[in-house]
C-alpha cells in the first residue's frame, strides 16, 4: 500500500514562534574558531563548516544570505550536544612554586539549539529567518587550589569559583534577490542579544578602573544590530561560488562589567567574511571549500594584549584584554549521495590559533585554542517532505604554554566533541 505524505503547511507565525523559543533557551555555544562555531546548520557542520556556496538548508542568515534564492521552501529545527574539555596548569611559580596549580573546568555538556526557515516568495525574491548562537568564552573552575595569603583561592587568586560565561544569540531575517537564473544577492539583518558573567576575579580589583564592576555581578546583557551581505552564483551546472561579509557589530556596553572589558564594558562582534566554491564532481559527489576570516583585532576587549595592565587599568579604552589575533579558517567538505534517500558527509576545518603565549594567564578564562576539527554527517529522507540530519565533530586537544603573571609557566588546553540532530521539512 502506498502512503501519501502531506507536506507541512507553514504558517507565517510558526517560524517566528520557534525563533523566540530557541532564542530564549539558547545554551552557551562553546564554539571552535575562536568563539565562532565551525559551522551553522547540521549539514554544514557535517562538512567542516563549508557552506558559502552550498544551498541546501535554511541557514542562509548565518552562512550566506544570497543562498536563500536557491534553497527552496523549508524549515529546520535542531540541536547540538557540545562536549568541551578545558584545563589549565601552572608550574615553577614564585616563592618556590607557591602558586602552582592544576584545574579542569566543569560544565562539560551544552545543548545548542538552531533554527532555519526559508521561503520562495516569487521567481525573484526569497526570504527566511535563521536563529543561531556563538559562545566559547565559557569556563567554570572550582576554587581552593592555592593560598594567596588570605585563605584558599582559585587559580587566579580570587575567592570561590573562577570562570566566565559569554552567550550570543543572533536572529537573522533574510531577503535574497535573483539577478537572473544563476546569480543572486542577499542581505540579513543581525539582531544580536548577548549576556555575560564573570566570577572569581577579585585579585584584579586593584588593577581595575572600577572594582565594583569587575566580577561576581551575575549576568549582564547587551544588544546590537548588524548586517550580513551575500552573493551566490552558479557558474555552470557543476560549479557554484559564494561570498558573504559582516562588518563589526557595535554592541551596547556590559555596564555591570565596565571595570573588566576595555572601553568600559564594550564587547563588539568582530568583522568577518567568507568566500567559497562548490564543485559537483560526479552526479553523486559534491566537493566544497570555504575560506573565512575573523578580525578579532578590531575589538579592543578581545584583542588588547594582557600586558597593557602595565600602563592602563582594566576597563579603560586601552586596558588589558585577551590578546586574541585575527584568524583565517579553511573549511573542506565532501557530500556523497549514497542512495536516493541517504546523503553522507565528511569535513575538515583548520584555523589559526587566536591565543598567543604572551596572554596565557588571561586566557585561562577563555581558552579558545582549538585549531583542527574533523567532522562526519548524514541526511536520511524519512519521506518526500521530511528529513533527518546528524553531524559529529571531533577537535583533538590543543594547548598553548607561556609565562605567568604569577611567575613560572602556564598551559591552557582544550579538546572538543559534538553530536547534533536536526529535523527538516520541505513545503
Amino acid at each position: 500500500m502506498t502512503r501519501t505524505h502531506t507536506p507541512l503547511k507553514a504558517s507565517p507565525l510558526r517560524p517566528l514562534a520557534l525563533a523566540l523559543i530557541l532564542g530564549g533557551t539558547m545554551s552557551t555555544a562553546f564554539a571552535t574558531d575562536g568563539y565562532f562555531s565551525h559551522g551553522y546548520g547540521m549539514k554544514a557542520k557535517g562538512m567542516g563548516g563549508a557552506s558559502v556556496a552550498v544551498a541546501q538548508d535554511g541557514f542562509a542568515g548565518a552562512n550566506n544570505p544570497a543562498r536563500a534564492s536557491f534553497s527552496g521552501n523549508r524549515i529546520e529545527v535542531g540541536g547540538d550536544f557540545f562536549m568541551p574539555d578545558r584545563s589549565a596548569s601552572r608550574t615553577g611559580s614564585n616563592m618556590g612554586g607557591f602558586f602552582d596549580a592544576k584545574v579542569e573546568s566543569d560544565s562539560k555538556l551544552f545543548l545548542v539549539p538552531e533554527f532555519g526557515f526559508n521561503k520562495t516568495i516569487n521567481d525573484r525574491v526569497s526570504a527566511g529567518l535563521t536563529v543561531y548562537g556563538n559562545g566559547g568564552m565559557n569556563t567554570d573552575y572550582a576554587g581552593g587550589q592555592i593560598n594567596c595569603g588570605q585563605g584558599p583561592a582559585n587559580m587566579l587568586c580570587g575567592s570561590g569559583r573562577l570562570g566566565v560565561d559569554l552567550m550570543q544569540v543572533v536572529l537573522a531575517p533574510t531577503v535574497a534577490y535573483k539577478l537572473n537564473d544563476r546569480h543572486a544577492i542577499g542581505v540579513s539583518a543581525l539582531l544580536v542579544h548577548q549576556q555575560f558573567k564573570a566570577d572569581g576575579l577579585q585579585f584584579f580589583g586593584q588593577m581595575s578602573s572600577d572594582g565594583t564592576k569587575l566580577t561576581n555581578n551575575g549576568f549582564d546583557t547587551s544588544n546590537g544590530l548588524g548586517v550580513r551581505l551575500g552573493y551566490f552564483g552558479k557558474l555552470n551546472d557543476r560549479v557554484s561560488i559564494g561570498a558573504s561579509y559582516s562588518p563589526k557589530i557595535s554592541m551596547s556596553k556590559f555596564s555591570d562589567y565596565a571595570g573588566l572589558f576595555a572601553e568600559q564594558g564594550k564587547l563588539d562582534i568582530p568583522e568577518n567574511y567568507s568566500v567559497g566554491a562548490a564543485f559537483q564532481a560526479t552526479p553523486d559527489v559534491m566537493l566544497a571549500v570555504d575560506y573565512q576570516r575573523i578580525n578579532y583585532s578590531g575589538v579592543p576587549a578581545i584583542a588588547n594584549p594582557s600586558g597593557n595592565m602595565a600602563f592602563a587599568p582594566l576597563g579603560a579604552a586601552n586596558g588589558p584584554g585577551f590578546g586574541w589575533k585575527d584568524v583565517g579558517v579553511i573549511k573542506l567538505g565532501v557530500q556523497w549521495q549514497a542512495t536516493p534517500k541517504l546523503a553522507l558527509r565528511a569535513g575538515y576545518n583548520k584555523s589559526q590559533n587566536p591565543v598567543t603565549a604572551n596572554d596565557v594567564t588571561f586566557n585561562i578564562l577563555a581558552p579558545g585554542v582549538i585549531t583542527t576539527h574533523v567532522t562526519l554527517g548524514g541526511t536520511y529522507a524519512l519521506s518526500p517532505s521530511t528529513e533527518m540530519t546528524v553531524a559529529y565533530m571531533h577537535a583533538p586537544r590543543q594547548s598553548v604554554t607561556g609565562g605567568s603573571i604569577f611567575g613560572g609557566t602556564e598551559t591552557i588546553g582544550m579538546s572538543q566533541n559534538s553530536l547534533g540532530l536536526q529535523i527538516g521539512w520541505k513545503f
